[in-house]
């Protein structure tokens, strides 16, 4: 999934940026049966935006159906955990390391991208990146994955991605499979602590469940609205 966000300061913001096209043919991809219904700049041009306006992309973690297409947004500065990213570019492609969901050519994007001068290393937990979004770490998704709380005027949403994959776990304080975190009590941790941030729990969102398409208003059949 991929989230919007927009407020009255002229940014249009978005939390991931799925994947392109081609990489439905991706392992990972045909492993879990990803069927590729629309692309993210298709799926913002039915908002009225541009794929040229969108101004920044925070990156929850960067596994390939999250960050691959940041190249899909010409203009936009890309915000990542600093730790998350030193191990997705260094230790992860080492001896011993974990580049499970790690696709070569977002590594080398990202890195092009950081020598352009257009990546922000976020140093850790509680940090208010773009007035109204504070990214919060801890679930350990990814080596230091970040969720993204949302400040309204009426309401604080959150932004889960990965961090909480299916309401399941929202509901029943319970890890994800194996594979899904590297520390399975900082991810429940986490999880506890969002009901915490959260206006109420209706407003904590998982990044996997399609139960989210019954929840709120409906924009397109692959769009929803939370307002």
């Amino acid at each position: 999934m991929v989230w919007l966000i927009r407020g009255d300061n002229g940014r249009n913001i978005l939390v991931d940026a799925g994947f392109r096209r081609d990489m439905k043919d991706f392992p990972d991809a045909k492993e879990f049966a990803i069927v590729y219904r629309t692309s993210p700049d298709s799926a913002i041009g039915a908002l009225g935006v541009k794929a040229a306006d969108v101004t920044d992309i925070i990156l929850s973690h960067p596994h390939w159906d999250h960050i691959d297409g940041i190249s899909l947004f010409p203009n936009a500065h890309i915000w990542i955990q600093k730790e998350d990213f030193s191990y997705y570019v260094g230790g992860a492609w080492q001896k011993g390391g974990n580049s499970g969901g790690y696709e070569p050519r977002d590594v080398r994007t990202l890195v092009d991208l950081n020598m352009a001068h257009r990546l922000t290393l976020v140093e850790g937990d509680n940090k208010e990146v773009i007035p109204g979004a504070t990214v919060f770490t801890g679930s350990r998704h990814t080596y230091n994955s970040q969720y993204v709380l949302v400040a309204t005027p009426s309401k604080k949403v959150i932004l889960a991605s990965d961090n909480i994959w299916v309401y399941y776990s929202l509901e029943h304080l319970s890890p994800p499979s194996e594979g899904g975190t590297l520390d399975t009590t900082g991810y429940v941790n986490a999880i506890r602590r969002m009901k915490t941030l959260a206006t109420s729990t209706r407003y904590i969102i998982p990044g996997h469940d399609a139960k989210i398409f019954t929840l709120f208003p409906k924009v397109t059949d692959d769009i929803v609205s939370i307002e």
